[in-house]
């Protein structure tokens, strides 16, 4: 594929940083640009997704779909010659296995039973 034919992408996180740019032929799909966002992932992050639906990206204020591919995902005045698109990354991570309501109740029972006063 020729080179002018690849699209430029950068990925801005959370905290203003920046990921890429990377090139990405425009028949990528949006999974395909989550899945390598996963794998280059900053370590030094607090927040790290640790698989791609973890992750949205969001261009010209649209969340992307993972079918859509890049081509269908540019916005008409992406259109500039050489230019970089910045996507946005937004990070929602899959809730861990929470705790089954019967142990809450419980612990709470026993947090309850363990404080006291004493008047005197």
């Amino acid at each position: 594929m020729p080179e002018e034919d690849l699209v430029e992408l950068k990925f801005r996180l959370y905290d203003g940083s920046d990921v890429g740019p990377f090139q990405y032929s425009p028949t990528a799909t949006v999974a395909m640009l989550k899945e390598r966002l996963v794998s280059e992932w900053p370590k030094d992050k607090k927040i790290v997704p640790k698989a791609a639906s973890d992750i949205k990206l969001i261009n010209a204020g649209k969340i992307l779909e993972n079918g859509k591919t890049v081509a269908q995902c540019k916005a008409p005045f992406d259109d500039l010659p050489k230019s970089v698109i910045t996507m946005h990354v937004v990070v929602q991570l899959s809730p861990s296995k929470a705790r089954p309501e019967k142990k809450i109740e419980e612990e709470e029972a026993q947090q309850r039973s363990l404080c006291s006063c004493t008047i005197m």
